[in-house]
């Protein structure tokens, strides 16, 4: 990630990488089974083994693969309570807060935002009381002006995962 002089971040430079269908097809079946073997994935697209691995490494490089992880359901460990929390900020402290939220236990996703407030936040919480203290903690942060925290009542989807076709 690049930043410009004003302290943001340049999204052209974040613009998608020059990458064909082969690489998409590998990007798909590793977002539905990132424990797929190289030799399954081969199989599955026609093509060698060695293939499969210089790409999965090229693509890592580039970073457009950022990692592997387990998806889990957040309710079966214990955190039954996402909230959305908007958040308005100084302008020229706006990097400075969101890099601050960030690295905060709770938060799920950071999001620079247009509108009334500049950035959204994604927190899971065990409790009401882990919720309250994450707000009050955002409130005494220097430069944020005000929060409007929003209560998920029913998540009726969520996947973070790319389409790829």
């Amino acid at each position: 990630m690049k930043e410009c002089a004003d302290g943001g971040i340049d999204l052209e430079s974040e613009s998608s990488e020059k990458i064909d269908e082969i690489d998409l097809q590998i990007i798909s079946l590793l977002q539905e089974d990132s424990r797929l073997s190289f030799n399954k994935m081969a199989k599955e697209l026609g093509i060698s083994v060695g293939t499969v691995c210089n790409r999965i490494k090229i693509l890592e490089e580039k970073g457009i693969i950022k990692g592997y992880t387990a998806i889990v359901n957040p309710i079966k460990i214990g955190y039954g309570l996402t909230a959305i929390i908007l958040i308005q900020a100084e302008g020229k402290h706006l990097v400075d807060v969101e890099r601050e939220v960030a690295k905060m236990k709770h938060t799920v996703s950071v999001y620079d935002i247009t509108g009334d407030f500049d950035i959204a936040v994604i927190a899971r919480f065990k409790n009401i009381f882990g919720l309250n203290t994450f707000v009050k903690r955002l409130l005494a942060m220097p430069y944020v002006r005000r929060t409007v925290t929003n209560v998920v009542l029913n998540v009726v989807k969520e996947d973070f995962r790319v389409k790829t076709s």
